[in-house]
């Protein structure tokens, strides 16, 4: 592919068309696209490379994996005993 340049046209997923339309170049950082404007609802926003961002049930998924994981490192995947209420007195 040909170097980008400011105003050329990509493909790219807006957020608020929730759809991959066609994108203007407005910022570039190292000769990547860096911001892209959305030629159908002239929105601003970082370039994605063309991939939707997790839907909530995504974003809820991985955060109960995530939960899970920490669960299970915490208490080193042993359970846990719980110290007792009434300690004995000797």
């Amino acid at each position: 592919m040909s170097e980008m340049r400011l105003g050329d046209v990509i493909d790219d997923h807006c957020v608020k068309c929730r759809r991959v339309t066609n994108h203007s170049i407005v910022s570039l950082v190292n000769g990547e696209a860096a911001k892209v404007r959305c030629r159908t609802c002239y929105h601003d926003h970082d370039y994605r490379h063309e991939q939707a961002p997790p839907s909530k049930k995504e974003l809820k998924k991985a955060e109960a994996e995530a939960q899970a994981a920490l669960a299970a490192t915490v208490d080193g995947g042993h359970g846990v005993e719980e110290p007792s209420t009434n300690p004995e007195v000797v």
